[in-house]
């Protein structure tokens, strides 16, 4: 079970990083910068799009931690699998990492134990959605 004090700081976290619609584009930058091959994979993406899905995909995470369904991470799991996008399970690691580096440049509030907190919330759905590849 998570810890709901874990949930509520990256609850609030989230919330501070929305206030600038740069932080999504920050993400992708990071994430991008990262790995030729995921910067492959976006190569023809409507990244306006993908900045909401991105909004979406997150407060899923967040909202599952919070005890909602699980049904929108199986949902991505599905559509991210080896028939889907082929998302390779290990990208998974890449896109935490680029996501906490874009919290730590957007939270005014971030700390190290932050990341942490970030980590453990996340790690459950971002397991339901890899677990489907």
């Amino acid at each position: 079970m998570l810890d709901a004090a874990d949930v509520n700081a990256v609850f609030q976290s989230y919330g501070r990083c929305c206030r600038k619609e740069r932080f999504f584009e920050d993400f992708y930058d990071i994430f991008f910068n990262s790995s030729d091959d995921v910067k492959a994979m976006f190569q023809n993406t409507d990244m306006e799009q993908q900045y909401h899905l991105l909004r979406a995909g997150l407060l899923w995470l967040i909202m599952h931690a919070r005890g909602a369904s699980d049904s929108k991470l199986r949902q991505l799991g599905e559509s991210h699998n080896r028939s889907g996008y082929n998302v390779r399970p290990e990208m998974y690691n890449i896109w935490l990492r680029s996501l906490l580096l874009a919290i730590r440049n957007h939270d005014p509030e971030f700390v190290p134990e932050l990341a942490e907190q970030w980590k453990r919330v996340l790690t459950p759905g971002i397991d339901i959605i890899r677990g489907a590849y």
